[in-house]
Parts: structure tokens; sequence; C-alpha cells
């Protein structure tokens, strides 16, 4: 273990775990480009290169909603303490989490806000989303966000003064996410394929996306593959529409879909179609570009920031746009190239290092 007697920043990874998640995506992405900072890491396990304080390992979403618990009373009554042993200057959280009334400076990221947008009254973090996340935005010396559809939702549901938030886009891994040599690819699909990547939550809007693709069959022979967590909650609606609408054969729900196949999935698919009705950031639309993948996308939120003109841009409520967009792609051999040399030009405009180099400009401002 490296050790340090007073380190300027600490950095909160008590959240982290190596599940393929987005927040796990965008820690793993920028802490190496923190370096210049020379943070101390308080986390499970020690990072390469980096002084590193152990903290608990079982506060993680891996381990349920106690691991939440857990982490919540650690960051309110440990970190503090720790914070002060160590004679930090500054905390910053890749994730809305900071100890609250401790005098504890902080600097923390908020990727979306959709709890609040979109409030579930049967979650179990509700509570927290609606009383403690505020309080600790609120606190924060500075809040970072991943665009700036997300910093506006910032100020209007967590009331933070747009001053003292700093919008920085994202990026996508691009030794993962590139086109690929039709050589290394699988086989050609036996029919085209519309993909969507994520969650089945109503604002993901995967219910009006199965209509439209129901539109789509009477004009050609497709599929459309939906890759993302199931939920008990959602998933089996989504079925039950699948099946009343007689696409059995054609909807393919491919649930967790690992690191080495996703780009082969993207590389592979006629287009991506993610109609969310809201995002912070759209890492799959980034991702999909960055394939040379075509991508069909919302028109609201984050989604136009990611992709400018690179991507056709539907209105989530019209399934009959949605569907015309998709068929737009699948006949339109000239339209595919166009969005695809686009995308690969889009995507080409960011990187990690250009979202670590304004994260620590953020942080070095404050100490």
């Amino acid at each position: 273990m490296i050790t340090r007697l007073r380190p300027s920043v600490l950095v909160n990874l008590a959240f982290f775990s190596e599940r393929a998640t987005g927040l796990a995506t965008y820690t793993r992405h920028i802490v190496p480009h923190l370096q210049p900072l020379a943070p101390t890491l308080l986390a499970a396990r020690a990072h390469p290169g980096f002084p590193h304080h152990p903290i608990p390992d079982n506060l993680t979403a891996a381990h349920g909603s106690r691991g939440h618990l857990r982490r919540l009373l650690w960051t309110q009554f440990r970190l503090p303490r720790l914070y002060h042993r160590l004679g930090a200057d500054l905390l910053f959280s890749p994730v809305p989490e900071a100890p609250l009334y401790a005098r504890c400076r902080s600097v923390v990221m908020i990727h979306d806000t959709i709890p609040l947008r979109f409030p579930d009254p049967r979650s179990r973090l509700r509570l927290y989303h609606q009383h403690w996340l505020p309080r600790v935005a609120q606190q924060a010396e500075q809040v970072i966000c991943n665009s700036v559809a997300t910093a506006r939702d910032i100020v209007e549901f967590l009331g933070v003064p747009a001053p003292r938030i700093a919008p920085i886009l994202l990026a996508y891994d691009r030794n993962r996410f590139h086109p690929l040599d039709p050589a290394d690819l699988p086989s050609p699909p036996a029919r085209p394929y519309f993909l969507y990547l994520g969650r089945h939550n109503p604002y993901k809007n995967v219910a009006r996306l199965v209509t439209a693709f129901a539109a789509l069959t009477q004009h050609g022979d497709y599929e459309l593959r939906l890759a993302g967590p199931t939920d008990p909650r959602y998933t089996p609606q989504l079925r039950a529409q699948v099946a009343e609408l007689g696409l059995g054969d054609r909807v393919h729900f491919l649930d967790y879909v690992s690191d080495d196949e996703l780009p082969i999935l993207l590389n592979q698919a006629l287009a991506l179609v993610f109609p969310s009705c809201w995002e912070g950031f759209g890492l799959p639309l980034l991702e999909a570009m960055a394939c040379g993948t075509p991508a069909i996308a919302a028109n609201v939120s984050s989604l136009p920031e990611v992709a400018g003109e690179a991507a056709l841009l539907i209105d989530p409520a019209s399934a009959a746009e949605l569907a015309g967009a998709m068929r737009q792609v699948a006949e339109d051999g000239e339209l595919r190239r166009q969005l695809r040399d686009r995308g690969l030009a889009r995507a080409g405009q960011f990187s990690w290092a250009k979202t670590g180099q304004a994260t620590v400009e953020v942080l070095q401002a404050l100490l």
C-alpha cells in the first residue's frame, strides 16, 4: 500500500465495483487522468500508481440494498473522519455522494436526474433522491455533470446555481469501439437487425420501439435485438407486447452482453435505435457511432449534444416517426454510408483524455 501523510485530494471509490455499468465505465476511465493531482484513492482495492487508503469492500451495489445503506452510513459517519485524519483539502466523488454537515469540501459528479424527472414510487432509493441528493449537490463546492442538458436539470431539480456546475462530456473506449474488419466478424446474421442497448425502464421508451418495429416488419424481413438487463418490473410487459404483436421470432431479448460481444453486435447491426425519453449523456449512442454503426436517437435531453449531425434524430413520442426513420436506414444504402462517415467523424471528437483534463482543471481551481 502506498501512503501519503497529507493528501490534497481524496477520490471516493466506495461505490465502485467491476460490474459493467455506466458508473463503472466512467470511473475506470477518469481515474487514470487524475494523476496530475496525485490524489489518494479511498477504495477497497489498490489501484497501481496511486496512493491508496483501504476501505470496506461491502459498500457497493453488488451487495444489494444493504450495500447502499452501508455506504450511506459510511459516507456520513466514517468518511469525514478519514477526510480530517488524512488532512485532505478536497473530496472528489465520481457519483453524487458526500458527507453532509461535516466540513468536508467536496466536488461530486452527477450523471443525471432521471429519478427525479421520472420518479418511481416503488424505488428503494426514492427518499435518497428526493431529500439527500439535493443537499449533497447544494453543499458541493462544484458539481460536474456530463452534458449541458444535465446541467439544466441540476438547476431545475436540485437547485444548484448554474455557475457552480461544470458540464464535461464523456467519451468511449477506443480500444474496444471501432469498425471491425469483416474477416474478424462472425457469419452475417440471417436477418438484418436493429439494436437497442439499455435497460427496460419505461422512460427508455422500449415499448414504443417495439410498436415502431412492428410497423416496419410490414415492409421487410428484419429483427430487433434488445441488449440490456432484464427487469422483473418491466420486461414481462415487453415480452407480452412482443407476443401480442406476433413478433416472437423477430424480437430477441439478449439480456447481458459481454465486453467482447458488444463491439461485434454493434458492428453487425443495421443501426442502433436509441429512442430514450431522457438521458444524462447516452454512451451507447457514442459507442455505436465509434463503430461506424448508423444511429437513430431521440431529439431530446443530451442526445443531440452527443450526436451532433451524425444521427437521425426523431421525436420519441412518435412511433410513426421512429418507424419511418428505421425504414429509411434499412432501405437507403447511401444514407447508411453517410451516417457511418458522420458518426465516425463525430466520435473522433470525444476522448477520455479531454474529459480527464477538464476534470483536473475543475479540481485544481479549488485547491
